[in-house]
């Protein structure tokens, strides 16, 4: 009997949270006047893990972006339009402009190109789930994958400054494999494709049942604990299998 329901970015947001004194030195660590605390960004931290839980909106002009980018990249991939923006291309200035009710996002056409050339053939967007067993009880994985190929899982991130290894704490390159693989897919290599709309960088994980699955059962049962000791902050009953995902 399933109890929880967890995708992997509430994974992310847990890993975080539990994280926040390393993640606070390396962006405040040698500044002598640090705009906020470690007391405070570990509050900030909290807040904005109970925020996901609890599913409270967020937008930000990046997070919308990396969306117009990645559904941009989607189109060209199958050779459509989009239902929800208004994609255009300016060979001669090299920009393929996706417009919505809110914003216009130029991006460079070679570069928009390069990735969805990469990335030909690959099935867009693809639910997936699986279902983990816990010592708290069951927990259904689930969530979306920007592009299943033949042989691997690729995640599309737009940054504004890229590092290597940025995503090696990031949840999807375990959660995703392990879901596809409870449906008999034995796809085990994940990769980030990431862009800054300059550079474009490869960074790829290979899934391995014996080590990451108990690191993920581990942190599924330290998000249970987590939630369990807060649960009067949290309104989203999804998260407790109290409702369809």
């Amino acid at each position: 009997m399933i109890k929880y329901k967890f995708y992997a970015t509430l994974l992310d947001k847990y890993e975080s949270y539990i994280n926040s004194s390393r993640i606070y030195q390396q962006y405040y660590g040698f500044a002598e006047n640090p705009s906020i605390s470690e007391e405070d960004f570990e509050k900030q931290q909290f807040q904005s893990l109970i925020d996901t839980i609890n599913r409270v909106p967020f937008e930000s002009e990046a997070a919308s972006k990396g969306t117009a980018f990645n559904e941009m990249v989607d189109c060209i991939i199958e050779n459509r339009k989009s239902e929800d923006y208004e994609i255009t291309s300016f060979k001669e200035q090299n920009i393929i402009r996706v417009k919505d009710d809110k914003y216009i996002f130029d991006f460079p056409l070679d570069i928009s190109l390069k990735i969805s050339n990469l990335l030909k053939g690959a099935l867009t967007q693809q639910f997936c789930e699986g279902n983990l067993p816990t010592k708290y009880g069951d927990v259904l994985l689930y969530g979306y994958i920007d592009e299943l190929m033949p042989f691997k899982v690729v995640d599309i991130k737009t940054t504004s400054k890229y590092n290597a290894f940025k995503f090696r704490h990031n949840w999807q390159h375990i959660v995703y494999p392990f879901c596809l693989i409870q449906n008999g897919i034995l796809i085990s290599e994940f990769e980030y494709l990431t862009t800054d709309f300059k550079n474009i960088w490869s960074e790829t994980y290979t899934y391995n049942q014996e080590i990451h699955l108990p690191k993920l059962i581990q942190h599924c049962e330290n998000l249970i604990e987590f939630i369990e000791q807060n649960k009067h902050l949290i309104s989203n009953k999804k998260i407790f299998a109290l409702d369809a995902i």
